[in-house]
């Protein structure tokens, strides 16, 4: 199975309907949180193991094509992927993988909820993220 999923090193409460209307999922409840990557959907930029910063996103208009995001789709409230935002549709942003050979994101799922902005990596290797490999 090619899940990239995250594991969450914070608390996760609550429910909540986005804006565009679509079924609740949880949302990030503190401000920052630490998750934890697993599976190879978004290698080579994140790798499964690695921790990354996260900035909860309480308004969907602050992310932008190309950022590294934690997100849920409304048919799978209880997972949390980490996935690149590729463009915003109805019910939310269409979220891609950066590895083309698994397709467990909006291609699969639609439309995802954005819960959390990646800020950076910040474990075995600190710092910001790549690029999407196709503006390399």
């Amino acid at each position: 199975m090619g899940w990239s999923s995250a594991t969450l090193l914070a608390v996760i409460a609550g429910d909540r309907t986005d804006e565009a209307g679509t079924e609740p999922v949880p949302p990030l409840v503190s401000a920052w949180a630490l998750a934890r990557v697993a599976g190879p959907s978004m290698s080579p930029t994140v790798r499964s193991g690695d921790r990354l910063l996260v900035r909860r996103v309480s308004t969907p208009g602050r992310v932008r094509g190309g950022d590294v995001v934690l997100a849920r789709f409304p048919s799978r409230p209880d997972l949390l992927v980490v996935k690149r935002v590729r463009r915003v549709v109805p019910g939310g942003h269409w979220v891609e993988g950066d590895n083309p050979l698994v397709a467990d994101d909006s291609r699969a799922f639609g439309a995802a909820v954005v819960v959390g902005r990646v800020v950076a990596r910040v474990w075995p290797r600190p710092g910001r993220l790549a690029p999407p490999p196709d503006a390399v």
